[in-house]
């Protein structure tokens, strides 16, 4: 079996976890844009980065891209990056959740809740791109 990606050729069991990845990585995706508005509508987000519907747009762009290549190409390495690019988040919702700064806006328990997510998340993307 090749490791660029797994056609309808594949056993269901491996199509599932792509397509659980999938969903997975959606619903992190929702959860980010909600936070996203959620915070813009209380003026927590920074105004140099630009206004806040851009990065909803590029959120989604990079949301819709990422749920194609794990349920309509199946792609390992989709998987695998997104993964790699994941744990990046840790340091962050890790520092949020259980080090928070004495000014912080946001409660620790947003972090913790994320930090869940993202790690379940983590996992499912890690089922479908390394067990071949």
């Amino acid at each position: 079996m090749s490791t660029e990606a797994v056609g309808a050729d594949a056993d269901p069991s491996r199509r599932r976890k792509f397509r659980q990845a999938a969903f997975g990585y959606l619903h992190v995706g929702v959860l980010y844009e909600a936070a996203v508005m959620a915070m813009a509508r209380r003026d927590m987000l920074a105004e140099r980065l630009g206004p806040p519907w851009i990065w909803l747009v590029i959120g989604a762009v990079i949301v819709a891209a990422v749920f194609w290549g794990l349920w309509e190409k199946q792609s390992v390495w989709t998987a695998r990056i997104i993964w790699g690019l994941g744990l990046f988040r840790l340091p962050a919702l890790i520092g949020g959740a259980f080090f928070p700064l004495p000014s912080a806006q946001i409660p620790a328990s947003f972090y913790v809740v994320a930090l869940g997510v993202v790690l379940v998340n983590l996992w499912m993307l890690a089922r479908a791109g390394w067990d071949l």
